[in-house]
């Protein structure tokens, strides 16, 4: 207790004056004097002795076979390693995107209660459809600081509206603000590996004009998670940590490096029927699967649909190989940048004691279409567009894989990626939602012998929080910010891993997303898959016993329909409880929030500013007219470079001034068109003018100010593609092309191309939205949802 003392006199602190301030919940003594005093600090969290340490690696749109452990033939050696000291669980399951996986891994709650019934690129304005952690959700990194751990993440995060990116808006979603003590990465549903168009440090964006020749995003964020470890054990010989490294690979667009690319050429000359079967038997013969078991047909669905490899034509087959090749050789960069890690944890002594988990967010995707594309942005433009709208960019095939341009293999590969399941990312059929899971340690979780590590108990992506816990022997706060902390969903499924013959804790669960929906229930799942807005709330239930039947090859339905009431009546009741109502089916109702449509006024830009923010960059420009003034001093001869500059190689526009010519590119998703004019003398401003059409294109004039104010029109581009969806990608930057260049051939021979003169400012005025309203919703659901 403390006290207070007058004179040589010691009297309860009661005695302090009550205006008195600043003692309260002091544990010491306090007298008027320190030689009299008593110190006392507030004891720090301290984790229990021989706390483990904990590393989550989780992967983006990788399927159930893609990796060694799981059937693959991709070289995965430090994934083998792991599966050989640890346990592959093969019936584990996750949501069928990304943002509800991660809030659900994270937080241990269902996606939906958790805020993410969709993925974090909109803002619908329903409590399942948050899109933010609320204030009463504890994350595992939260828990874990609360135990004494040091929290550490890198890679793709996720859990942030894209709105919520820009400076002077709320950080509540992001790493830090979540009980990481750094982070790493990128903020975004996806990246380029080459050049990022934003990297996060903390929590303010890296200053960043160009990469390096050699830059490889996962390079970068393996070598962040190698030097987070070894600085915490410089400083700290002691502390457990956790290190969530969620990595941007394998989602697109896809991009390898020279040396992984070429491991992996001509291996799939097969084909992805052929490599469904290998890794199928695989499968069965690692006991994934009794010997009698049916994988599925292949997708038959319009629009899931994917070809028999021998019915392509040569000159396609050439093609889809080289994107599997990509593929390929992206896995084979996670397994090393495991092996890093792995590493590292080996030259610290502490590979027994950490407990490794890696998995994926969702199952392999169909994004790339049934052709793939080697101009990924273009490829999300679905919807009323034009007739000869190109989502494939015929760019030459020898760039397949490079920094050059961004592409994504065709949905048979997906299909190959989910062996031996049906569908894909998106769908609550398995093929979405299982997915390899591998978790080892060594010290904790010793395989007893004969014990192959296999376990085939149902569990959810929810489970992973408590079984961490769990096996840490850690608790969990009650609060949150001094509020009730929301109560978790997910189990501890650590006495399955112990013993083979527990039966599974998790025995059923709830899916939706887009309105497809799933129940799971002791060995039945009822599905259903969504095509239909009109009918979102009136599901064509199919039926699976997945015991018998794991690849849903065969719909009971009509054979118990007793059991389809039943589980219907359950998943609409999980629905309620878990907030997944209403079900989205007017994107009228809701999409953006009303204060955003303020992004749409026109800004001024000044030299000198960082490159704006990707979303707030779109705002200004995509389905509308819209006008770029730059003002300067007066252009004088030799004066060059770049005056403004929007996006990169998957999509762009830049205004330049070189060889005493003012140069306008356009570059849509890949094909480039130029305009140009010689610059005349005594220009102090430059202004480029974009008329929209309904038909998604763009007609530019190109004009310049001179120092009497006259303005003259000097060049036009017409009937271009418009840049929409998620492209550009990399925001606005002023004075120099930073970070992605937007043509390469400029790249190549200037670099940034900093502008030489002076730049007062590049002032953007959006004008009218000329695209019918129709039109962008489709465009914009298609996009939010792949860009995930």
């Amino acid at each position: 207790m403390c006290h207070h003392v007058k004179g040589t006199a010691t009297v309860p602190d009661s005695s302090i004056p009550a205006d008195a301030r600043g003692y309260e919940g002091f544990g010491g003594h306090i007298a008027r004097t320190s030689a009299e005093s008593t110190p006392w600090w507030a004891p720090e969290p301290k984790a229990p002795a021989g706390a483990p340490n904990i590393v989550v690696v989780l992967i983006d749109d990788m399927g159930y076979s893609d990796i060694g452990p799981f059937g693959s033939e991709i070289a995965t050696p430090n994934l083998d390693r792991l599966a050989g000291t640890g346990y592959r669980l093969s019936n584990y399951h996750t949501t069928s995107v990304c943002s509800p996986a991660r809030a659900a891994l994270l937080t241990g709650l269902n996606p939906h209660r958790a805020g993410y019934g969709t993925v974090a690129n909109s803002d619908p304005g329903f409590p399942g459809l948050r899109l933010e952690l609320a204030d009463d959700v504890l994350s595992l990194p939260e828990i874990l600081r609360a135990n004494g751990y040091a929290t550490h993440a890198v890679g793709k995060w996720h859990l942030a509206r894209d709105t919520n990116l820009a400076p002077g808006r709320t950080r509540d979603s992001w790493p830090l603000q979540r009980g990481f003590d750094t982070y790493y990465g990128s903020i975004e549903g996806m990246n380029s590996f080459f050049y990022p168009n934003a990297l996060i440090a903390d929590n303010s964006v890296v200053d960043i004009e160009e990469y390096p020749a050699d830059y490889y995003v996962t390079d970068d964020i393996t070598d962040r998670a190698v030097a987070q470890i070894k600085s915490l054990r410089a400083h700290d010989a002691g502390k457990p940590f956790f290190l969530y490294f969620a990595h941007i690979a394998m989602h697109g667009p896809h991009q390898a490096k020279p040396e992984d690319l070429a491991k992996y050429r001509g291996r799939y000359a097969e084909g992805w029927d052929e490599v469904r079967r290998n890794r199928f038997e695989a499968q069965k013969a690692a006991g994934f699967f009794a010997p009698d078991t049916a994988m599925a047909e292949r997708n038959t669905e319009p629009g899931f649909d994917a070809p028999p490899w021998d019915e392509l034509s040569d000159e396609e087959q050439q093609r889809y190989v080289r994107y599997q090749e990509v593929y390929a050789a992206m896995v084979d960069s996670i397994d090393q940048s495991v092996g890093r890690i792995l590493d590292t944890l080996d030259e610290l002594g502490e590979a027994d004691n950490t407990i490794i988990v890696f998995t994926s967010d969702n199952g392999g995707t169909a994004e790339g279409g049934a052709a793939g594309t080697r101009s990924y942005f273009s490829q999300f433009v679905h919807g009323p567009v034009p007739q000869d709208w190109v989502r494939d960019v015929p760019l030459d095939e020898e760039l397949i894989g490079t920094d050059k341009i961004g592409v994504h293999y065709p949905r048979g590969w997906g299909q190959a990626s989910n062996t031996p399941f049906r569908f894909y990312k998106g769908q609550t059929f398995a093929g979405g939602v299982r997915v390899p899971f591998l978790i080892s340690w060594p010290a904790g979780l010793q395989r007893p012998e004969g014990d192959s590590g296999l376990r085939k108990h149902y569990s959810y992506v929810t489970d992973i929080t408590p079984t961490l816990l769990d096996l840490a022997g850690l608790r969990t706060p009650t609060h949150r910010h001094g509020r009730p902390a929301q109560e978790r969903d997910g189990v501890s499924i650590a006495e399955v891993l112990r013993d083979a013959t527990v039966p599974t804790p998790h025995s059923e669960q709830y899916a939706e997303f887009g309105g497809h929906r799933g129940f799971y229930r002791d060995g039945w799942k009822l599905l259903s898959l969504h095509t239909d807005p009109a009918r979102v709330d009136d599901p064509q239930w199919q039926l699976f016993d997945v015991e018998s039947d794991p690849a849903e090859t065969t719909d009971v339905a009509h054979l118990f329909p007793e059991k389809v009431r039943e589980l219907a009546a359950a998943w609409d009741r999980a629905a309620w409880y878990n907030t997944v109502f209403p079900l989205l089916n007017d994107r009228r109702a809701g999409g953006r929030r009303p204060d955003e449509r303020r992004l749409a006024q026109p800004v001024k830009i000044l030299a000198g500013t960082p490159p704006l923010e990707r979303y707030r960059s779109s705002v200004l420009i995509q389905y509308r007219d819209f006008t770029i003034d730059v003002v300067t001093d007066e252009i004088s001869d030799g004066t060059e470079g770049v005056l403004v500059a929007h996006g990169d190689p998957h999509g762009g526009y830049i205004l330049y001034v070189e060889d005493g010519q003012l140069v306008f590119a356009l570059n849509s998703y890949g094909r480039v068109a130029r305009t140009s004019a010689p610059l005349p003398a005594g220009v102090v401003g430059v202004q480029l003018r974009a008329t929209a059409t309904e038909t998604v294109r763009w007609n530019f004039v190109l004009a310049v100010t001179d120092t009497a104010g006259n303005t003259t029109d000097i060049a036009t581009l017409d009937n271009q593609f418009q840049l929409v969806g998620m492209a550009p990608w990399t925001g606005i930057s002023v004075g120099v092309d930073a970070r992605g260049p937007v043509v390469w051939d400029l790249r190549e021979r200037r670099g940034p191309f900093r502008f030489t003169g002076r730049l007062r400012s590049v002032t953007y005025t959006p004008g009218e939205v000329r695209v019918p309203a129709p039109v962008i919703r489709e465009v914009e659901e298609l996009a939010e949802v792949i860009a995930d």
